[in-house]
């Protein structure tokens, strides 16, 4: 496998190896790639995770119905969701 990085990238792998924390350049890409990997999979799982709470709220709504979105009802949600911003 050949990679192409930029020169700025580049000169970042170079600094890791000189620096003595990696052996080689291509540990420094190895560890680069474990690392947005390791947060690639948690985006998916925490995906995964809202999906299931989701669904999870839709079969509340079917089997025992919901509250209904009046703008009142909205409006306070808008509110104390801005109030947890300050």
């Amino acid at each position: 496998m050949n990679v192409s990085l930029t020169p700025e990238l580049e000169k970042w792998v170079e600094s890791r190896v000189q620096s003595g924390l990696y052996a080689s350049s291509s540990e420094v890409v190895r560890a680069a790639l474990r690392k947005l990997y390791q947060e690639e999979e948690g985006e998916v799982r925490k995906l995964d995770e809202l999906r299931a709470e989701i669904q999870k709220g839709l079969d509340s709504y079917e089997r025992d119905g919901g509250i209904p979105l009046t703008p009142e009802f909205v409006e306070g949600i808008r509110a104390r969701g801005l109030a947890k911003q300050r």
